[in-house]
């Protein structure tokens, strides 16, 4: 059996891996560009928000640890680990952390262009 793994397999808690890029304060991605899709495993320290923005991309969340407040066009919900969302291309969405922090996977389709090099700020999203 092989010792090293492929450049196809990643780890989720090995962060040498993806390519990192600062959101916010308190919100740090490392996202992983397929062709078709995009991850981008985002941990949000206690007490951050994410601002409101929409893209064109369609984008799927899954909050894989902790809680959150998931806000999306004019609705608020709280949502705690396991729960997933769907958010269409253009639709304004933000996210903010309470007192527990939260583990998010965002999943992006088409990749988002400014996300495959490292940086800061939520790429070309616009702000609401």
């Amino acid at each position: 059996m092989a010792t090293n793994n492929p450049d196809w397999v990643f780890n989720l808690n090995d962060e040498s891996q993806g390519i990192f890029r600062n959101l916010a304060e308190g919100l740090n991605t490392r996202i992983f560009p397929g062709e078709n899709v995009m991850l981008s495993f985002v941990r949000i320290e206690p007490n951050s928000v994410g601002k409101i923005h929409h893209h064109p991309e369609e984008q799927w969340g899954i909050l894989l640890e902790g809680e959150c407040i998931r806000i999306q066009a004019d609705e608020e919900v709280a949502v705690k680990a396991g729960d997933f969302w769907q958010t269409p291309g253009n639709v304004s969405h933000g996210i903010r952390t309470g007192a527990v922090g939260a583990l998010v996977v965002d999943i992006f389709s088409p990749p988002r262009p400014e996300y495959k090099q490292a940086g800061a700020g939520f790429g070309d999203a616009k702000a609401e």
